[in-house]
């Protein structure tokens, strides 16, 4: 019989498929990597089953705790995965631009969601990571899993991440593209790349309205809202680490949701908004490296999560996107 343990075992080695129809034959292929087809459809079920085997092994982390985090809601749930399996609770906040469905699917694990106000800045005291360390600090024996500044978020991408998409094309590609959010996909990729082939461009998409441009260029950063979801951030990152980061380019909203929604009707990839804002980037490398080169770039999160966000014609009038 071939079964796994639990769910928790399903994470990690998600497929490379290779896009067709948004790119030309005068470019680079382009390959993406379907994180979305994690267990709870997202990326983030990587770094969060590693995060909490270490903070368990470390002792930071006991039977009975309560897990605490500020998430834009793929964090949590995946963290809320984590917690349904190994039996603790789990209390999240999150930004009010993020989708209803992200609230429910946490709810659905059986976390506490308290949602707080997107635009303040953020050392606000109702931003949402203030308020998450807040909790924290409130809550006996908490655990705050700290994502943004975490190193174990650069460590599980460095060991998982980057050794899978090794592995997957045995190093014969020419550059990996994906956004920063609290970094630690663009770092731990990166690290382990470099290490193995220099030569290879790690580079960066950020949604315009996010820091992580500015702070790559030396630049005072000047946070805005954004619509995309689960790409960008209005903080500095401790597990952003810049070094190994060859570009960063920005991206605005509206070509963000035209590609994902291209991704979805044109190649059958259910993937989100920050997948489409991260392959028009691709796109765009892919083009000026041209035929012969191969581009990765990430697939983050399921489109089930933005069923009344981009999905929705009639969000994408409201809010001035092309449909």
């Amino acid at each position: 019989m071939n079964y796994k343990n639990s769910i928790l075992d399903a994470v990690n080695n998600t497929p490379l498929i290779k896009l067709n129809k948004l790119i030309s034959r005068h470019c680079a292929t382009v390959l993406v990597k379907c994180e979305y087809m994690s267990p709870t459809g997202s990326v983030k079920d990587r770094i969060t089953h590693y995060i909490i085997n270490q903070a368990e092994k470390r002792g930071d982390l006991k039977p009975g705790g309560t897990i605490v985090e500020n998430t834009s809601g793929n964090t949590g749930m995946s963290l809320a995965m984590v917690a349904a399996v190994k039996g603790y609770r789990c209390i999240f906040t999150m930004p009010d631009k993020m989708s209803q469905e992200k609230i429910d699917a946490l709810k659905g694990f059986g976390a506490e969601v308290i949602i707080t106000p997107t635009d303040v800045s953020g050392d606000h005291p109702d931003h949402y990571v203030q308020t998450a360390k807040r909790i924290a600090h409130n809550t006996p024996d908490a655990f705050y899993v700290n994502q943004y500044h975490n190193q174990d978020n650069i460590a599980a991408h460095y060991h998982n991440t980057g050794k899978e998409l090794w592995e997957q094309t045995q190093g014969m590609f020419d550059a990996f593209v994906a956004s920063p959010g609290t970094g630690g996909t663009l770092s731990g990729v990166g690290r382990f790349i470099k290490e193995k082939k220099p030569a290879i461009k790690i580079i960066g998409i950020d949604p315009v309205g996010s820091i992580h441009y500015d702070l790559f260029h030396g630049k005072e950063p000047h946070p805005q809202v954004y619509k995309v979801e689960g790409a960008g951030e209005d903080i500095p990152c401790e597990a952003m680490d810049f070094s190994v980061v060859d570009e960063m380019h920005q991206m605005d909203d509206a070509r963000a949701f035209a590609i994902a929604r291209r991704l979805i009707r044109e190649e059958g990839l259910f993937c989100g908004g920050a997948s489409g804002l991260i392959v028009a980037g691709a796109l765009d490398v892919a083009k000026r490296l041209g035929p012969g080169k191969t581009v990765i770039a990430l697939l983050t999160d399921s489109a089930s999560r933005y069923l009344s966000k981009f999905l929705s014609d009639q969000w994408m009038k409201e809010n001035n996107f092309n449909v």
